[in-house]
């Protein structure tokens, strides 16, 4: 089977450019807590929640209102300039618990684009990917210094294909993505986008597969009723 490019597919040629991550700059809002858990992120009450929209409400709750839905003034994402914060920075084991992408899918919906910290639940990081935002994870040395520029309301850059956190002050922090990640990342497509990229192997296959065994050839009960048996 052949292989299409990893690193340069036409596909994205025709993905439009809102949906690929390229490069961010923007607003960093300082969270300095380890083992920020999915339920934090997105209480459970917005897991009845069919779509992607509107959840955005909802991030962080617990910390952002008190027990009265009012904001509590001195959280970091109540006040300016963070209220419009597109990276998040936080401590050790972000998106830990249990595994619903409703956490992604809220912090998207805030204008959170990359989470910033020294690790990452493995199922939250796989979420975030699917959901076009971006977790850096940064050594804690490294972490430490992105989380005083967010306390001081500095400007963060995060350059995707460069593999970098920018600083203002010049700094430039390497950071590892999986390639795989990184690929549909900045091709803005996700798992089926990027396995239709192989639908002609695939399709050619199952012909091979059918012609030198066609006992095993036939439809499913779907396509039976679909097409007609």
């Amino acid at each position: 089977m052949s292989s299409p490019p990893m690193s340069d597919t036409p596909m994205s040629e025709a993905v439009p450019a809102e949906r690929r991550f390229t490069r961010l700059k923007g607003i960093a809002a300082p969270l300095p807590i380890a083992n920020v858990n999915t339920d934090i992120i997105a209480p459970k009450d917005l897991m009845r929640a069919v779509t992607r929209k509107g959840l955005g409400w909802g991030l962080l709750r617990p910390y952002r209102f008190d027990g009265e839905g009012r904001e509590r003034p001195d959280f970091v994402l109540n006040r300016e300039p963070w209220r419009h914060a597109a990276l998040l920075v936080a401590h050790e084991n972000f998106g830990c618990g249990s595994s619903r992408e409703h956490a992604a899918w809220a912090l998207a919906d805030f204008g959170i684009r990359a989470v910033i910290a020294p690790s990452f639940a493995e199922i939250f990081q796989n979420n975030c990917i699917k959901n076009r935002l971006l977790p850096v994870p940064l050594p804690r040395p490294q972490l430490d210094a992105v989380m005083a520029a967010a306390e001081a309301g500095e400007e963060v850059e995060v350059a995707l294909e460069a593999q970098v956190v920018r600083l203002a002050d010049g700094r430039a922090l390497p950071f590892e993505v999986s390639p795989l990640a990184r690929h549909r990342l900045l091709a803005g497509i996700d798992d089926i986008a990027d396995t239709l990229r192989y639908e002609d192997d695939i399709l050619a296959f199952e012909d091979r597969h059918f012609r030198d065994t066609p006992w095993l050839a036939g439809r499913t009960k779907i396509e039976e009723k679909t097409h007609g048996s």
